[in-house]
Protein backbone atom coordinates (compact mmCIF):
# COMPACT_ATOMS: atom_id res chain seq x y z
CA UNK A 1 0.00 0.00 0.00
CA UNK A 2 1.30 3.47 -0.80
CA UNK A 3 0.88 6.73 1.18
CA UNK A 4 0.88 10.07 1.00
CA UNK A 5 3.83 11.84 2.40
CA UNK A 6 1.41 13.35 4.85
CA UNK A 7 -0.25 10.40 5.86
CA UNK A 8 2.71 9.45 8.72
CA UNK A 9 2.86 12.19 10.54
CA UNK A 10 -1.13 12.87 10.55
CA UNK A 11 -1.27 8.86 11.94
CA UNK A 12 1.53 8.82 14.74
CA UNK A 13 -0.59 12.08 16.08
CA UNK A 14 -3.81 10.07 15.94
CA UNK A 15 -2.10 7.09 17.91
CA UNK A 16 -1.00 9.57 20.28
CA UNK A 17 -4.64 11.43 20.87
CA UNK A 18 -6.11 7.75 21.25
CA UNK A 19 -3.83 6.93 24.09
CA UNK A 20 -4.11 10.21 25.57
CA UNK A 21 -8.11 9.63 25.48
CA UNK A 22 -7.81 6.44 26.65
CA UNK A 23 -5.20 6.82 29.44
CA UNK A 24 -6.70 10.21 31.02
CA UNK A 25 -10.61 8.79 30.70
CA UNK A 26 -9.28 5.36 32.56
CA UNK A 27 -7.82 6.57 35.49
CA UNK A 28 -10.51 8.99 35.99
CA UNK A 29 -13.20 6.32 35.09
CA UNK A 30 -11.33 4.24 37.77
CA UNK A 31 -11.35 6.57 40.64
CA UNK A 32 -14.98 7.49 39.80
CA UNK A 33 -16.05 4.17 38.81
CA UNK A 34 -14.47 2.23 41.62
CA UNK A 35 -16.29 3.79 44.69
CA UNK A 36 -19.45 3.09 43.17
CA UNK A 37 -19.24 -0.25 42.70
CA UNK A 38 -18.09 -0.81 45.97
CA UNK A 39 -20.59 1.31 47.47
CA UNK A 40 -22.92 -0.66 45.10
CA UNK A 41 -22.33 -3.75 47.10
CA UNK A 42 -21.79 -2.63 50.53
CA UNK A 43 -25.35 -0.84 50.22
CA UNK A 44 -27.29 -3.49 48.56
CA UNK A 45 -29.79 -6.31 50.57
CA UNK A 46 -27.56 -7.77 52.85
CA UNK A 47 -24.92 -6.07 52.45
CA UNK A 48 -22.38 -4.51 54.78
CA UNK A 49 -23.82 -1.03 54.98
CA UNK A 50 -27.24 -2.05 53.70
CA UNK A 51 -28.86 1.26 52.31
CA UNK A 52 -31.65 0.61 49.56
CA UNK A 53 -32.29 4.35 48.73
CA UNK A 54 -28.47 4.49 48.11
CA UNK A 55 -28.29 1.45 45.66
CA UNK A 56 -30.96 1.91 43.78
CA UNK A 57 -30.51 5.33 43.28
CA UNK A 58 -26.88 4.79 42.28
CA UNK A 59 -28.35 1.76 40.26
CA UNK A 60 -30.80 3.58 37.92
CA UNK A 61 -28.25 6.48 37.38
CA UNK A 62 -25.87 3.79 36.12
CA UNK A 63 -28.85 2.09 34.05
CA UNK A 64 -29.40 5.43 32.72
CA UNK A 65 -26.32 6.13 31.43
CA UNK A 66 -25.34 2.19 30.25
CA UNK A 67 -28.78 2.55 28.18
CA UNK A 68 -27.54 5.66 26.03
CA UNK A 69 -25.28 4.91 23.12
CA UNK A 70 -21.55 6.55 23.09
CA UNK A 71 -22.21 8.56 19.81
CA UNK A 72 -25.47 10.09 21.40
CA UNK A 73 -24.18 10.77 24.94
CA UNK A 74 -21.64 12.73 22.92
CA UNK A 75 -24.47 14.86 21.37
CA UNK A 76 -26.80 15.01 24.15
CA UNK A 77 -24.25 16.34 27.32
CA UNK A 78 -22.29 19.17 24.74
CA UNK A 79 -23.54 22.19 26.86
CA UNK A 80 -21.76 19.78 29.84
CA UNK A 81 -18.79 19.25 28.08
CA UNK A 82 -18.20 22.95 27.06
CA UNK A 83 -19.01 24.12 30.95
CA UNK A 84 -16.00 21.49 31.78
CA UNK A 85 -13.41 22.15 29.74
CA UNK A 86 -14.52 24.83 27.89
CA UNK A 87 -14.78 23.30 24.46
CA UNK A 88 -17.13 20.61 22.76
CA UNK A 89 -14.79 19.87 20.04
CA UNK A 90 -11.32 18.22 20.24
CA UNK A 91 -9.33 14.93 22.03
CA UNK A 92 -10.02 16.41 25.29
CA UNK A 93 -13.05 17.19 25.07
CA UNK A 94 -14.12 13.81 24.07
CA UNK A 95 -12.61 12.55 27.51
CA UNK A 96 -15.40 14.14 29.50
CA UNK A 97 -18.18 11.90 27.46
CA UNK A 98 -15.81 9.21 27.30
CA UNK A 99 -15.63 8.93 31.42
CA UNK A 100 -19.46 9.53 31.60
CA UNK A 101 -19.85 6.24 29.44
CA UNK A 102 -16.94 4.54 30.96
CA UNK A 103 -17.29 5.27 34.49
CA UNK A 104 -20.27 3.86 35.32
CA UNK A 105 -19.62 0.45 33.44
CA UNK A 106 -16.46 -0.07 35.25
CA UNK A 107 -18.85 0.11 38.46
CA UNK A 108 -20.91 -2.54 37.19
CA UNK A 109 -17.89 -4.34 36.76
CA UNK A 110 -16.62 -4.13 39.69
CA UNK A 111 -19.84 -4.82 41.47
CA UNK A 112 -19.65 -8.22 39.58
CA UNK A 113 -16.22 -8.79 40.72
CA UNK A 114 -16.89 -8.09 44.65
CA UNK A 115 -19.86 -10.10 44.17
CA UNK A 116 -17.51 -13.38 43.40
CA UNK A 117 -16.01 -13.38 46.45
CA UNK A 118 -16.97 -15.96 49.04
CA UNK A 119 -19.20 -14.66 51.51
CA UNK A 120 -16.92 -16.88 53.91
CA UNK A 121 -14.28 -14.35 53.64
CA UNK A 122 -16.68 -11.52 54.53
CA UNK A 123 -18.22 -13.82 57.57
CA UNK A 124 -13.99 -14.46 58.73
CA UNK A 125 -13.08 -10.47 58.40
CA UNK A 126 -16.40 -10.01 60.57
CA UNK A 127 -15.62 -12.60 63.08
CA UNK A 128 -12.16 -11.06 63.50
CA UNK A 129 -13.81 -7.88 64.53
CA UNK A 130 -12.53 -5.68 61.55
CA UNK A 131 -14.74 -2.69 60.49
CA UNK A 132 -16.60 -2.50 57.28
CA UNK A 133 -13.57 -0.46 55.82
CA UNK A 134 -11.00 -2.66 56.97
CA UNK A 135 -13.80 -5.48 55.38
CA UNK A 136 -13.53 -3.71 52.29
CA UNK A 137 -9.93 -2.69 51.97
CA UNK A 138 -8.38 -5.99 53.32
CA UNK A 139 -10.46 -8.65 52.88
CA UNK A 140 -12.76 -7.53 49.56
CA UNK A 141 -10.74 -5.76 46.92
CA UNK A 142 -7.57 -8.61 47.76
CA UNK A 143 -9.89 -11.16 47.05
CA UNK A 144 -11.12 -9.56 44.11
CA UNK A 145 -8.19 -8.40 42.41
CA UNK A 146 -7.25 -10.61 39.71
CA UNK A 147 -11.40 -10.38 38.49
CA UNK A 148 -11.15 -6.23 38.80
CA UNK A 149 -7.79 -6.70 36.51
CA UNK A 150 -9.89 -8.40 34.16
CA UNK A 151 -13.08 -6.43 34.19
CA UNK A 152 -10.42 -3.10 33.98
CA UNK A 153 -9.11 -4.77 30.72
CA UNK A 154 -12.82 -5.04 29.07
CA UNK A 155 -13.56 -1.50 29.70
CA UNK A 156 -10.14 -0.44 28.87
CA UNK A 157 -10.92 -2.05 25.36
CA UNK A 158 -14.55 -1.06 25.56
CA UNK A 159 -12.44 3.12 26.19
CA UNK A 160 -10.56 2.48 23.07
CA UNK A 161 -13.58 1.57 20.97
CA UNK A 162 -15.32 4.45 21.89
CA UNK A 163 -12.19 6.89 21.65
CA UNK A 164 -12.59 5.69 17.66
CA UNK A 165 -16.03 6.46 17.99
CA UNK A 166 -15.35 9.92 19.00
CA UNK A 167 -13.91 10.38 15.66
CA UNK A 168 -17.47 11.02 13.99
CA UNK A 169 -17.71 14.53 15.85
CA UNK A 170 -14.06 15.43 15.55
CA UNK A 171 -12.61 14.04 18.85
CA UNK A 172 -9.69 13.31 17.08
CA UNK A 173 -7.52 10.09 17.31
CA UNK A 174 -7.51 6.80 15.05
CA UNK A 175 -11.33 7.40 14.54
CA UNK A 176 -10.92 10.96 13.53
CA UNK A 177 -8.16 9.90 10.66
CA UNK A 178 -10.57 7.10 9.48
CA UNK A 179 -13.74 8.96 9.13
CA UNK A 180 -11.63 12.46 7.67
CA UNK A 181 -9.48 10.39 5.39
CA UNK A 182 -10.50 6.75 5.18
CA UNK A 183 -14.41 7.23 4.77
CA UNK A 184 -15.09 10.36 3.58
CA UNK A 185 -12.43 10.62 0.54
CA UNK A 186 -12.93 6.78 0.48
CA UNK A 187 -9.10 6.03 1.15
CA UNK A 188 -9.35 2.54 1.25
CA UNK A 189 -5.66 2.01 2.45
CA UNK A 190 -6.04 4.15 5.47
CA UNK A 191 -9.31 2.67 6.46
CA UNK A 192 -7.10 -0.38 7.00
CA UNK A 193 -4.27 0.28 8.31
CA UNK A 194 -6.27 2.21 11.27
CA UNK A 195 -8.98 -0.92 11.58
CA UNK A 196 -5.03 -3.02 12.04
CA UNK A 197 -4.45 -0.29 14.47
CA UNK A 198 -7.03 -0.62 16.59
CA UNK A 199 -7.27 -4.69 16.64
CA UNK A 200 -3.38 -4.73 17.36
CA UNK A 201 -4.32 -2.14 20.46
CA UNK A 202 -7.18 -4.19 21.84
CA UNK A 203 -4.94 -7.59 21.36
CA UNK A 204 -1.98 -5.89 23.23
CA UNK A 205 -4.49 -4.56 26.16
CA UNK A 206 -6.06 -7.88 25.94
CA UNK A 207 -2.73 -10.21 26.74
CA UNK A 208 -1.07 -7.79 29.76
CA UNK A 209 -4.33 -8.15 30.99
CA UNK A 210 -4.59 -11.67 31.31
CA UNK A 211 -0.94 -11.94 32.10
CA UNK A 212 -1.60 -9.38 35.01
CA UNK A 213 -4.37 -11.28 36.36
CA UNK A 214 -2.77 -14.59 36.02
CA UNK A 215 -0.08 -13.58 37.92
CA UNK A 216 -2.76 -12.12 40.89
CA UNK A 217 -3.75 -15.40 41.24
CA UNK A 218 -0.91 -17.34 41.29
CA UNK A 219 0.41 -15.37 44.21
Amino acid sequence: MKFEPWFWPEFFTAINETFYMVFVGLIISVIIGLPIGVILVITREGGLLENKIVFNILSVIINIFRSVPFIILIVAIIPFTRFVVGTSIGTTAAIVPLVLYTAFYIARLIENSLLEVDNGTIELAQAMGATPWQTIWRFLLPEALSSIVLALTIATIGLIGASAMAGAVGGGGIGDLAITYGYNQFKTEIMVVTVITLIIMVQLVQSIGNMIAKKIRRS
